[in-house]
Protein backbone atom coordinates (compact mmCIF):
# COMPACT_ATOMS: atom_id res chain seq x y z
CA UNK A 1 0.00 0.00 0.00
CA UNK A 2 1.32 3.43 -0.94
CA UNK A 3 0.88 5.62 2.10
CA UNK A 4 0.31 9.36 1.84
CA UNK A 5 2.70 11.55 3.76
CA UNK A 6 0.87 14.04 5.96
CA UNK A 7 3.20 16.89 6.94
CA UNK A 8 2.02 19.14 9.78
CA UNK A 9 3.78 22.49 10.15
CA UNK A 10 4.63 23.47 13.73
CA UNK A 11 6.11 26.69 15.10
CA UNK A 12 6.40 28.66 18.32
CA UNK A 13 2.97 29.57 19.72
CA UNK A 14 1.16 27.04 17.54
CA UNK A 15 -2.21 26.11 19.04
CA UNK A 16 -1.90 22.59 20.50
CA UNK A 17 -5.20 21.12 19.33
CA UNK A 18 -4.75 22.71 15.90
CA UNK A 19 -1.94 20.26 15.14
CA UNK A 20 -2.63 17.50 17.67
CA UNK A 21 -6.25 16.99 16.57
CA UNK A 22 -5.43 16.31 12.90
CA UNK A 23 -2.36 14.31 13.97
CA UNK A 24 -4.57 12.02 16.05
CA UNK A 25 -7.14 11.55 13.29
CA UNK A 26 -4.66 10.83 10.52
CA UNK A 27 -2.36 8.66 12.63
CA UNK A 28 -5.19 6.50 13.97
CA UNK A 29 -6.94 5.98 10.63
CA UNK A 30 -6.88 2.37 9.46
CA UNK A 31 -8.34 0.75 6.36
CA UNK A 32 -8.97 -2.39 8.40
CA UNK A 33 -11.50 -1.85 11.18
CA UNK A 34 -11.18 -2.81 14.82
CA UNK A 35 -9.03 -2.09 17.83
CA UNK A 36 -6.40 -4.67 16.91
CA UNK A 37 -5.66 -2.90 13.62
CA UNK A 38 -4.31 0.04 15.66
CA UNK A 39 -1.59 -2.13 17.15
CA UNK A 40 0.38 -1.90 13.91
CA UNK A 41 0.70 0.37 10.88
CA UNK A 42 -0.08 -2.39 8.38
CA UNK A 43 -3.40 -0.88 7.26
CA UNK A 44 -2.54 2.75 8.02
CA UNK A 45 -3.02 4.85 4.86
CA UNK A 46 -1.18 7.89 6.24
CA UNK A 47 2.36 8.50 7.45
CA UNK A 48 2.08 11.54 9.71
CA UNK A 49 4.90 13.80 10.88
CA UNK A 50 5.65 17.31 12.11
CA UNK A 51 7.88 19.79 10.28
CA UNK A 52 9.42 23.09 11.35
CA UNK A 53 12.08 25.47 10.04
CA UNK A 54 14.60 23.77 12.32
CA UNK A 55 14.53 20.73 14.58
CA UNK A 56 14.86 22.91 17.67
CA UNK A 57 12.21 22.51 20.35
CA UNK A 58 8.94 24.26 19.51
CA UNK A 59 7.09 26.01 22.33
CA UNK A 60 3.38 25.57 21.66
CA UNK A 61 0.60 27.41 23.48
CA UNK A 62 0.20 26.56 27.14
CA UNK A 63 3.90 25.74 27.46
CA UNK A 64 3.83 22.39 25.67
CA UNK A 65 7.22 21.66 24.13
CA UNK A 66 7.62 19.41 21.12
CA UNK A 67 10.54 18.39 18.94
CA UNK A 68 9.70 18.47 15.21
CA UNK A 69 10.47 15.26 13.38
CA UNK A 70 11.86 17.07 10.33
CA UNK A 71 13.13 20.47 9.34
CA UNK A 72 12.43 22.22 6.05
CA UNK A 73 15.53 20.83 4.38
CA UNK A 74 15.33 17.21 5.53
CA UNK A 75 11.70 16.20 5.19
CA UNK A 76 10.21 13.60 2.85
CA UNK A 77 7.82 14.64 0.10
CA UNK A 78 4.54 15.87 1.58
CA UNK A 79 1.31 14.67 -0.04
CA UNK A 80 -1.08 16.37 2.38
CA UNK A 81 0.01 19.62 4.00
CA UNK A 82 -1.60 20.75 7.27
CA UNK A 83 -0.97 24.35 8.34
CA UNK A 84 -2.30 24.94 11.86
CA UNK A 85 -2.92 28.24 13.59
CA UNK A 86 -2.21 29.96 16.87
CA UNK A 87 -0.79 33.33 17.83
CA UNK A 88 2.48 32.31 16.20
CA UNK A 89 0.98 32.75 12.75
CA UNK A 90 1.07 36.53 13.14
CA UNK A 91 4.85 36.56 13.14
CA UNK A 92 5.03 34.15 10.22
CA UNK A 93 2.81 36.13 7.84
CA UNK A 94 5.84 38.14 6.75
CA UNK A 95 8.39 35.36 7.25
CA UNK A 96 9.70 34.64 3.76
CA UNK A 97 11.27 31.21 4.52
CA UNK A 98 7.96 29.90 5.88
CA UNK A 99 5.78 31.37 3.14
CA UNK A 100 8.17 30.19 0.42
CA UNK A 101 8.25 26.73 2.00
CA UNK A 102 4.44 26.54 2.04
CA UNK A 103 4.32 27.55 -1.62
CA UNK A 104 6.94 24.99 -2.56
CA UNK A 105 5.29 22.12 -0.69
CA UNK A 106 1.87 23.07 -2.02
CA UNK A 107 3.11 22.89 -5.61
CA UNK A 108 3.83 19.18 -5.23
CA UNK A 109 1.14 18.16 -2.75
CA UNK A 110 -2.11 16.35 -3.49
CA UNK A 111 -3.97 18.52 -0.97
CA UNK A 112 -3.34 21.61 1.15
CA UNK A 113 -5.29 22.20 4.37
CA UNK A 114 -5.37 24.64 7.25
CA UNK A 115 -6.76 24.89 10.75
CA UNK A 116 -7.69 28.15 12.44
CA UNK A 117 -5.37 31.05 11.53
CA UNK A 118 -3.21 28.75 9.45
CA UNK A 119 -5.46 30.06 6.67
CA UNK A 120 -3.74 33.44 7.02
CA UNK A 121 -0.46 31.84 5.98
CA UNK A 122 -2.13 30.12 3.04
CA UNK A 123 -3.62 33.45 2.01
CA UNK A 124 -0.21 35.14 2.21
CA UNK A 125 1.18 32.31 0.07
CA UNK A 126 -1.55 33.11 -2.51
CA UNK A 127 -3.03 29.62 -2.23
CA UNK A 128 -6.55 30.89 -1.48
CA UNK A 129 -6.80 33.34 -4.35
CA UNK A 130 -10.38 33.47 -5.71
CA UNK A 131 -11.37 30.60 -3.40
CA UNK A 132 -13.84 30.23 -0.56
CA UNK A 133 -12.21 29.76 2.82
CA UNK A 134 -12.68 30.12 6.56
CA UNK A 135 -10.57 30.58 9.68
CA UNK A 136 -11.00 31.27 13.39
CA UNK A 137 -13.93 33.62 13.97
CA UNK A 138 -11.62 36.29 15.42
CA UNK A 139 -9.48 36.35 12.25
CA UNK A 140 -12.16 36.40 9.53
CA UNK A 141 -11.62 40.09 8.78
CA UNK A 142 -7.86 39.64 8.71
CA UNK A 143 -8.21 36.83 6.18
CA UNK A 144 -10.27 39.12 3.94
CA UNK A 145 -7.71 41.92 4.30
CA UNK A 146 -4.74 39.72 3.34
CA UNK A 147 -6.40 38.68 0.09
CA UNK A 148 -9.61 40.49 -0.92
CA UNK A 149 -10.24 37.90 -3.68
CA UNK A 150 -11.10 35.30 -1.02
CA UNK A 151 -14.77 34.69 -0.35
CA UNK A 152 -14.69 34.38 3.43
CA UNK A 153 -17.19 31.86 4.77
CA UNK A 154 -18.08 33.34 8.15
CA UNK A 155 -20.31 30.58 9.51
CA UNK A 156 -18.77 27.43 8.03
CA UNK A 157 -16.75 25.00 10.16
CA UNK A 158 -14.92 23.39 7.24
CA UNK A 159 -14.73 24.71 3.66
CA UNK A 160 -13.53 22.55 0.78
CA UNK A 161 -12.75 24.59 -2.30
CA UNK A 162 -9.80 22.61 -3.57
CA UNK A 163 -7.87 23.80 -0.54
CA UNK A 164 -9.54 22.65 2.70
CA UNK A 165 -9.73 25.28 5.45
CA UNK A 166 -11.40 25.08 8.83
CA UNK A 167 -12.40 27.21 11.77
CA UNK A 168 -10.52 27.40 15.02
CA UNK A 169 -8.87 24.79 17.21
CA UNK A 170 -11.26 21.83 17.54
CA UNK A 171 -12.54 22.38 13.98
CA UNK A 172 -9.27 20.88 12.78
CA UNK A 173 -10.54 17.46 13.82
CA UNK A 174 -13.51 17.87 11.49
CA UNK A 175 -11.17 19.06 8.76
CA UNK A 176 -9.07 15.93 9.14
CA UNK A 177 -12.11 13.67 8.93
CA UNK A 178 -13.20 15.52 5.80
CA UNK A 179 -9.84 14.61 4.25
CA UNK A 180 -10.03 10.98 5.42
CA UNK A 181 -13.47 10.68 3.84
CA UNK A 182 -12.27 12.30 0.61
CA UNK A 183 -9.48 9.76 0.11
CA UNK A 184 -10.87 6.64 1.80
CA UNK A 185 -14.64 7.01 2.03
CA UNK A 186 -17.22 7.58 4.73
CA UNK A 187 -16.96 4.05 6.15
CA UNK A 188 -13.29 4.45 7.06
CA UNK A 189 -13.91 7.96 8.41
CA UNK A 190 -16.81 6.84 10.58
CA UNK A 191 -14.94 3.81 11.90
CA UNK A 192 -11.98 6.00 12.82
CA UNK A 193 -14.29 8.48 14.57
CA UNK A 194 -15.79 5.60 16.53
CA UNK A 195 -12.34 4.40 17.56
CA UNK A 196 -11.32 7.79 18.97
CA UNK A 197 -14.87 8.29 20.34
CA UNK A 198 -15.52 11.46 18.38
CA UNK A 199 -19.02 12.42 17.31
CA UNK A 200 -19.21 13.68 13.74
CA UNK A 201 -22.34 15.71 13.13
CA UNK A 202 -21.68 18.04 10.22
CA UNK A 203 -20.91 18.14 6.50
CA UNK A 204 -18.18 20.31 5.04
CA UNK A 205 -19.14 23.24 2.84
CA UNK A 206 -17.88 22.09 -0.55
CA UNK A 207 -17.21 24.20 -3.62
CA UNK A 208 -14.68 22.07 -5.42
Amino acid sequence: MNKQNVGILVFDDVEVLDFAGPFEVFSRTRLKSGVDSRRSDDSAPFNVFTVSQTRQTVNATGGLQIVPRYDFSGMPKIDILVVPGGFGTRGLIDDSPTINWIQGVASGASLVTSVCTGALLLARAKLLKHKRATTHWAALDTLAEIDPTITVERTARVVDDGVVTSGGVAAGIDMAFTVVERFHGSKVAEETAKYIEYSRNFTATSHG
